[in-house]
């Protein structure tokens, strides 16, 4: 992808993601620009009227009968994003900051919003330069948009405030900007609160996790697979026929993926016969399609979720199509606060089974004839028994992270938002939800390589044999005496995080999805 152009139509999840971590450049439509200084026009009309207009002629809040004299309103925007830039904490991730950029932009060039060409340009060229303010971790409520996260951004538009380049220095926003050629933005009415007033950064981390999980449930299927495959476990329940009893359409997909990876394996097969006297296998290799498929369903509607938003124009009030100004109450983030936190539930789930297949891998009584702990010397050795502990303190962590941050709600601006959707803390559980995943599925698929290779003479199937390959190139290391295994561990869940896992596997069983 070379370019996204904003202001054809909504821009896509995968437009954020190529903004936000490939840094494409970003254009702006011609024809929406202009629809965007039509409606500008409305509001210089409204300035001018001595009826009051939220946001135009008012303050803001529970302010919002005072009305301002015209001479100051350019007083009250400047006032309204230095006060919301009240963030503390932590720096926020910069792949979050620009998806969050990207989608004001999106909504300030659908023509809605009442602001002027330059600050749609300006907010343009500040991207496409790779000048990232700083935003803090804390400050949104999920409600009246994420006010502080996006008011840290406008502030970087007027020259103010801190910012990192293109190059990660932490520098002021007004040397940035000026070393990039770029002319701070002085606002007008309206336009402080257009800036400041979306779901963009609860949205931008949704279609981020979109990402990532789409990856890593496809990653969970080959992990699965692989420890099915180590634990002589039978690929005869992925069969097709019988996931149509139950045409739940993510579990035919993750069923599917199993039985292609299991299909050519030497070892499924050794055991394949009637000589095989086990009835049925443990829930944790027989039912990880019902899970994974369970997941990925939830992240179907995540995803209608997030597309619906992304094709939303989110500011209060706004202009209508037939040139209406409008209070509204787009701006509270439920929708994609409850998704957000669908996500990190399904995904604490799927990674409790994957945790539980590890270690039936480590249990002698249950891993059919490998030994203990994988260890090289029962005894002497460990072998992967602390890898499991590790998993099992992730898991312990993602079930914490599942608790829905939407359920509460704190009261704000002298109960004017009585009610707020906390959907910006929902997303930066599921980031930290996320990153668990890929890290226990890595620790399944250390376990389930060190457990197929100690079933030799006996062959894994050749996708297994080429993750397993995958692995070893990274520095993973096959069974042997103990060693020092965290930077084992921490390569292997880089494998998984960044996709070359499933981009491996997909090589040799491309049907994978």
């Amino acid at each position: 992808m070379h370019e996204v152009v904003v202001g054809l139509g909504p821009v896509s999840i995968d437009d954020v993601v190529a903004v936000a971590r490939e840094d494409v450049h970003v254009a702006l439509d011609s024809v929406a620009l202009a629809e965007v200084a039509s409606s500008r026009e409305l509001v210089e009309g409204l300035a001018s009227d001595p009826i009051p207009h939220y946001g135009i002629s008012t303050g803001f809040g529970a302010l919002a009968t005072t009305f301002i004299e015209r001479d100051r309103r350019a007083a009250l925007q400047l006032s309204l994003v230095r006060s919301h830039a009240a963030g503390m904490g932590d720096e926020v991730e910069r792949d979050v900051i620009r998806s969050l950029m990207l989608l004001r932009l999106s909504t300030l060039m659908t023509g809605r919003t009442g602001i002027r060409p330059i600050v749609c340009e300006t907010y343009a060229a500040v991207l496409n330069a790779g000048i990232t303010p700083v935003v803090r971790t804390f400050g949104s409520l999920g409600c009246s948009g994420d006010l502080a996260p996006l008011a840290h951004c406008a502030l970087a538009l007027l020259g103010e405030g801190e910012v990192r380049d293109a190059s990660g220095h932490l520098m002021n926003a007004s040397d940035a900007l000026r070393a990039a050629g770029i002319v701070p933005v002085a606002l007008s009415e309206k336009e402080g609160l257009a800036l400041i007033n979306g779901t963009d950064g609860m949205l931008g981390q949704l279609c981020l996790a979109i990402s990532d999980l789409r990856q890593l449930l496809t990653t969970t299927d080959i992990a699965a697979a692989m420890s099915v495959e180590g634990l002589m476990g039978t690929d005869k329940v992925f069969a097709a026929d019988l996931q149509r009893l139950r045409p739940q359409v993510g579990q035919a997909i993750s069923a599917a993926n199993m039985a292609r990876i299991l299909a050519d394996s030497p070892i499924v097969h050794s055991h394949a016969g009637p000589e095989d006297g086990r009835v049925q296998d443990a829930y944790s290799l027989r039912c990880a399609p019902q899970v994974t498929g369970g997941a990925r369903d939830t992240l179907a509607h995540a995803e209608r979720v997030a597309n619906a938003e992304l094709a939303s124009a989110v500011d209060n009030p706004v202009l209508t199509i037939d040139g209406r100004v409008e209070s509204n109450g787009n701006f509270h983030g439920a929708p994609v606060a409850y998704v957000l936190d669908f996500l990190a539930i399904v995904a604490a789930d799927v990674a409790s089974m994957s945790e539980r297949r590890t270690d039936r891998f480590l249990d002698k009584s249950r891993n059919q004839g490998l030994p203990p702990f994988l260890a090289h010397e029962a005894g002497v050795d460990s072998g992967l028994m602390i890898a499991q502990y590790t998993a099992a303190g992730l898991v312990s962590e993602m079930k914490r992270l599942a608790m829905p941050a939407s359920v509460d709600s704190i009261p704000s601006s002298a109960m004017q938002e009585d009610h707020v959707s906390m959907g910006w803390h929902a997303a930066r559980k599921l980031r930290l939800s996320v990153d668990a995943l890929a890290r226990v599925l890595a620790i399944e698929l250390v376990t389930a390589a060190r457990g197929l290779e100690l079933r030799a003479p006996l062959s894994p199937s050749p996708t297994s044999h080429a993750v397993i390959a995958l692995l070893r190139d990274a520095g993973v290391e096959g069974p042997g005496p103990d060693r020092y295994l965290s930077p084992e561990l921490q390569s292997a869940a880089a494998l998984v995080a960044d996709g070359r896992v499933r981009a491996r596997a997909r090589e040799v069983t491309p049907q994978l999805v």
